[in-house]
């Protein structure tokens, strides 16, 4: 054993000493040597290094290409390499270089595995733009393929075909099939250039034991009316003949292309794939479409462990499992988009903005093309051709990856009721719904934006459901757009939206109609009764209800909540029983709340336990969050962990918040630690901040943590706490050392600086910070223009003092606008609020 030992540590020594000699007679340095090799810089200096690892035989055999040695004198560095490795005599085998190259040297995406987002820049000048992948769920095909794989690394040649739908994960299933093949320094040929065909014909014959065929689009190869058929021919050939083995081929097809393919001609007729037939028999494997119940809560495991391109496809997907059309389509999508023509842009942003704003799913083509046009700049909109509309939604047709399109053309389905429907019928005319991923980036990019005039008149002028509109009053009232609001509620009392109407009613009352408000309040009740007889909707009678208790009409609100309870709506069976409590009736909200539970909402268990709770109960309260929390609701174990804490039985708070974060509640790590604090354990509080801190409550427990160091004295240690938990995105960080700014040497610019991210996110508190701070300084514009920058992203209600900073009122949107703003935020002209219209 010694003896082998030495051996192979000699022909390593010499196989080191030769490569160095060829290197310094080439004139190269390694690292021009790895760049000219295709190799890594620490794959290169490891061969050459002493006490590296082996290099492989295909490092060895690139190399000594690279370095201009001989035939002979490469075969000779081969028989070194061997014997360095201990390997038995015997047909020296290694790939051609020429063909591929180690599977561990490809990208993945090179390999046509689709993208899950846009790329991230990699380190370093020049660096190549870097793509994470989502997390694998493996599926029922994935065991086939690891058959095929054990097989073809048990030394028998072994073909798959995998057959499904565009971007229903096939590639992706080979790329995690073939690592074990990488760990056994398998290689990688994909037959690309200078096209597919071409390319596997041509060297079909050179393709050497240990390698994987990747036949990517398998059509491009199979399907070639000039010479698919000798490509299925030579394909055969390489997987039967004994010298070759073992070899893995791996080709995908949509499934038309692989029914055209296996289909028997009929008597007569040409046979043009009686090869590739045979070739595909007994080889095909079919991917679904859709994820299973199985697959599905595997996906749910992966974002529930943080992988957020899951998390982002689950959102869009879970109902109808194609979760990976959507991971692949994605990228594509949001390409189309911030590439695309200005008019395709903007019917775009005026679809994401009426998606975000309440608009439902179907989108009217008339809505879309007369609110597009302010989207358009004036250059953009004198350069507009007759056609463009039909052009732009030409273009928004074309489908990527997934057959996912931007904007589809639809068709809404006829209501199924027993009675005719009270609401109005949709105008006539094309409708279109926006891609969920569209839908989802405009929530993010487009969150702080207020849409133009244009999107105002168009809503106001073409849509008519009833939800649709009542849902943009409330957007435009959130953004201070008071009168296009009164205009939208007043079309949504038209189509016959209950708090429209009360809206309406109250306008009337205001006006000294007291006849006319309550010929409005009767029509609500009828209309409200009409829904629950013909379709079982209790929203209006909640509305009337929650109407009559904001006015003090306390008895006629319980009356309307009982009718919807009564209904069947658990919701307004929650809402009696707080009436009945906050009126004192304990016995009648606990009655309520009870017949809510039996009915299914652990929620009315949660508020029942919080009664308990108030009244000293601690005993109930414990029993009926127990009961909550055994349905599944995980929020009822953070109660009941308080009801613990409480009672001075800290360790079973502990296990309970512990089985909280374990079941996904993202707070409760944070919860535990604080109650750890208050016990005085501080020590073990830090350790599970720290925790909590590699979480999505990041942030949090950054700037709880910082607040248990300031009150311990440890000033420096809070403050780099404080700066942790400001970049991990947490507002009552940012504020804090923002006002520490103020104070130094930086003042408000630096504060400023500080807080403009958050600021241009659009978070509301920090705008009205922002305000106040320059207010204070004499930025009197300044302060309007970070009002504005609020009411924008909708962080405004109507006549009410918002925000509290030092005890003092912040902001009162009446006193600087107090006939609201136009849709281009600028202040309102005066208007006046009719009941009619």
């Amino acid at each position: 054993m010694g003896e082998d030992s030495e051996k192979r540590e000699a022909a390593l020594t010499e196989l080191r000493k030769r490569l160095e000699d060829a290197l310094a007679d080439a004139g190269l340095t390694k690292v021009q040597l790895a760049a000219r090799a295709r190799r890594s810089r620490t794959t290169v200096q490891e061969a050459f290094k002493d006490g590296g690892h082996l290099p492989s035989g295909a490092t060895v055999a690139a190399l000594a290409g690279e370095l201009g040695l001989s035939a002979k004198q490469k075969q000779e560095l081969l028989e070194l390499r061997r014997a360095a490795a201990g390997e038995t005599a015997g047909p020296l085998c290694v790939r051609d270089e020429g063909l591929g190259k180690p599977i561990e040297h490809w990208d993945p995406h090179d390999l046509e595995v689709h993208p899950a987002g846009t790329p991230t820049a990699a380190a370093g000048v020049g660096a190549r733009a870097q793509r994470a992948l989502p997390g694998y769920v493996r599926r029922a095909h994935d065991e086939v393929l690891a058959e095929a794989v054990s097989e073809a690394a048990d030394g028998r040649s072994r073909m798959l075909v995998l057959v499904g739908s565009s971007s229903t994960g096939k590639t992706r299933a080979y790329w995690e099939a073939v690592q074990p093949l990488a760990a056994a320094g398998w290689g990688l040929w994909h037959p690309y250039d200078p096209t597919r065909a071409e390319a596997a014909l041509a060297d079909l014959d050179r393709v050497t034991p240990r390698t994987v065929v990747w036949l990517n689009e398998a059509q491009h190869y199979l399907g070639h009316p000039q010479v698919g058929e000798r490509i299925a021919a030579g394909l055969h050939t390489l997987l039967t003949h004994a010298d070759r083995r073992p070899v893995l081929v791996l080709g995908t097809l949509w499934p038309e292309y692989a029914n055209s393919y296996t289909a028997l001609p009929n008597p007569g007729q040409p046979d043009p794939h009686s090869r590739v037939r045979e070739l595909l028999s007994g080889r095909t494997l079919t991917v679904p479409d859709a994820f299973d119940e199985e697959a599905l809560d595997a996906a749910f495991a992966l974002a529930r462990g943080g992988d957020r391109f899951m998390e982002g496809a689950l959102t869009r997907a879970h109902a109808h499992g194609r979760v990976t059309q959507d991971l692949a389509g994605a990228p594509e999508l949001v390409r189309r988009y911030e590439h695309g023509t200005p008019p395709v842009k903007a019917l775009l942003q005026a679809a994401m903005d009426a998606r975000r704003l309440g608009v439902g799913l179907h989108l009217p083509q008339a809505f879309l093309i007369d609110a597009a046009i302010d989207y358009l700049t004036d250059d953009d909109y004198d350069q507009l051709t007759e056609d463009w509309a039909e052009a732009a939604f030409a273009d928004l047709g074309r489908p990527v990856h997934g057959k996912q399109v931007p904007l589809r053309r639809t068709a809404t389905r006829p209501p199924r009721v027993a009675a005719p429907a009270a609401t109005p019928v949709p105008a006539s005319g094309p409708v279109f719904r926006l891609a969920d991923y569209l839908e989802q980036h405009g929530r993010t990019t487009r969150r702080r934006l207020c849409p133009p005039a244009s999107f105002w008149h168009a809503a106001h002028k073409y849509l008519v459901r009833p939800d649709d509109l009542a849902n943009l009053a409330a957007a435009a009232e959130d953004r201070y757009r008071l009168q296009w609001a009164h205009h939208l509620r007043l079309r949504a009392a038209k189509a016959g939206k209950a708090e429209a109407l009360l809206y309406v009613a109250k306008l009337r009352a205001a006006a000294g109609d007291a006849e006319g408000a309550a010929a409005v309040y009767g029509q609500v009740s009828q209309t409200a009764h009409r829904h629950v007889a013909e379709a079982g909707d209790t929203r209006d009678l909640c509305d009337l209800a929650e109407f009559l208790g904001e006015i003090g009409h306390l008895s006629g609100a319980r009356a309307f909540y009982q009718q919807a309870a009564d209904a069947g709506d658990t919701d307004a069976l929650i809402s009696l029983a707080r009436m009945r409590e906050h009126e004192g009736d304990w016995e009648g909200a606990e009655a309520a709340f009870r017949q809510a539970a039996a009915a299914g909402s652990s929620r009315a268990l949660i508020f029942l336990g919080r009664m308990h709770t108030k009244a000293g109960d601690r005993e109930s309260a414990k029993a009926a969050f127990r009961q909550a929390a055994d349905t599944g609701n995980a929020e009822a174990l953070l109660c009941l962990a308080g009801t613990y804490e409480a009672s001075g039985d800290l360790e079973g708070a502990k296990a309970l918040y512990r089985q909280a974060a374990e079941a996904g509640v993202a707070r409760a790590l944070t919860d535990m630690a604080c109650a750890m604090y208050e016990a005085d354990d501080v020590q073990g509080a830090e350790a599970v901040f720290r925790e909590a801190a590699s979480g999505d409550e990041g942030g949090r427990a950054l700037f709880c943590l910082a607040g248990l160091r300031e009150s311990s004295g440890d000033v420096e240690g809070a403050e780099v706490l404080y700066r942790e938990a400001a970049d991990a995105g947490d507002v009552n960080a940012q504020l804090i050392l923002a006002a520490r700014l103020l104070d130094g040497p930086g003042g408000r610019e630096a504060a400023e600086e500080l807080l403009r991210p958050a600021a241009d996110a659009g978070f509301p508190r920090v705008l009205f910070y922002l305000a106040e701070m320059r207010m204070e300084t004499g930025d009197r514009e300044g302060a309007e223009a970070a009002y504005r920058q609020a009411a924008d992203a909708g962080g405004l209600e109507t006549g009410r003092v918002l925000q509290f900073i030092n005890g003092k009122p912040q902001f009162e949107p009446k006193r600087y606008w107090p006939y609201g703003l136009n849709p281009d935020g600028t202040p309102a002209t005066p208007w006046r609020a009719f009941a009619t219209g």
